[in-house]
């Protein structure tokens, strides 16, 4: 910062140079109400904002764009959405990842529809207590949507604090310094813009590997620029290697299409659909298949989630005759794209295309 202004003038210009960027630089987002906006008599609306916050944890926004759009045609308002099948919300989502966020996606809409009569809270508390909604997203909806003071601090907030000020303890343990941070920074004034101001810094120009310092609004104070390391931060703990689990997928094809069941509720991929597979271990699995038969190798599917790789030999067969399985159902293959296939079950199905 600069030696000639106090810290509170610091703080003035920063958030000042970050709004005027703001006004003229910001992204146009579908659920983004951008001061122009406002002038133009909109009004934010929590349902699709608090939809596209949902989505983008952990997704892009190129990525999460379509299914937001695809939500709102399907389901305009948060009582449509308590309304739908869960089954058909879990089906919808299917390729955005992390399903959890789609059963607490239905759970929060039921709450908020049933119990606090379609009206999203207002105050971070409020946010905090609904299904699925953690310190992040609360905060994010109560700036955007209620354009109330938060501390809203993301992967790209995170990178440009850690940059402004050369950030010296890696993530995660620099997070409480972080958002103590940046909350000095926050605008009292425009709470929602600035925290989309911040965001979208991050995102457009302040990236990962190719900041664009010249076109930064805080270039004038940012410590990593002046030392010309600015790539170096975020600082990281060193990752540890992902384990790797294996597994044996189990495709049967008949006549009546493809055998498939749903997962239960509690666990990764909670109550998805999938091709029936032996429990994902880190030693190659001891498990009978279905049933006896010659089945074929179609060979070996990867997919890296959070926590682990996984890796699944998957074979083929048709359904013995006198199989009769204890649950799942059979699905038209000509029908898939309606099932709520997580992507490394859609990778399985097609492996023999």
């Amino acid at each position: 910062m600069s030696a000639s202004l106090s810290p509170r003038q610091d703080m003035a210009r920063l958030r000042s140079a970050l709004l005027d960027w703001y006004d003229r630089e910001g992204r146009t987002l579908p659920w983004r109400i951008r001061p122009e906006d406002r002038a133009a008599g909109r009004v934010a609306d929590p349902y699709a904002i608090w939809l596209s916050e949902i989505m983008l944890q952990q997704t892009t926004v190129p990525h999460a764009t379509p299914y937001w759009f695809r939500f709102l045609d399907l389901w305009p308002r948060v009582e449509d959405l308590a309304a739908a099948p869960r089954e058909d919300v879990m089906r919808e989502w299917a390729g955005l990842g992390y399903y959890a966020r789609a059963r607490n996606l239905h759970a929060c809409a039921r709450h908020v529809a049933e119990t606090l009569g379609g009206a999203f809270p207002d105050t971070l508390d409020g946010l905090k207590a609904l299904p699925g909604v953690g310190e992040y997203t609360a905060n994010a909806v109560l700036a955007a949507a209620f354009n109330k003071p938060a501390s809203v601090v993301d992967g790209n907030v995170e990178r440009v604090i850690t940059r402004l000020h050369r950030v010296q303890t890696p993530l995660p343990g620099a997070k409480p310094e972080i958002r103590r941070l940046a909350a000095a920074i926050a605008s009292p004034d425009r709470p929602g813009d600035y925290a989309q101001a911040i965001m979208d810094l991050g995102a457009t120009v302040c990236t990962p590997r190719t900041p664009d310092c010249a076109a930064c609004p805080w270039a004038f104070a940012c410590a990593a620029r002046a030392e010309g390391d600015m790539t170096r931060y975020p600082l990281k703990e060193r990752k540890k290697p992902k384990p790797v689990r294996l597994g044996t997928a189990w495709l049967v094809r008949g006549e009546q299409g493809l055998w498939l069941r749903r997962r239960p509720d509690k666990g990764l991929l909670g109550g998805m659909v999938e091709v029936p597979s032996t429990p994902w271990t880190e030693v190659p699995p001891d498990e009978a298949p279905p049933f006896e038969a010659d089945w074929v190798s179609r060979g070996e599917v990867r997919h890296v989630f959070t926590h682990f790789e996984l890796r699944l030999d998957v074979r083929e067969s048709a359904p013995a005759p006198d199989w009769q399985p204890e649950d799942g159902y059979w699905a038209a293959e000509n029908q898939l794209d309606n099932q709520a296939l997580p992507s490394v079950m859609r990778k399985v199905v097609k492996l023999r295309r």
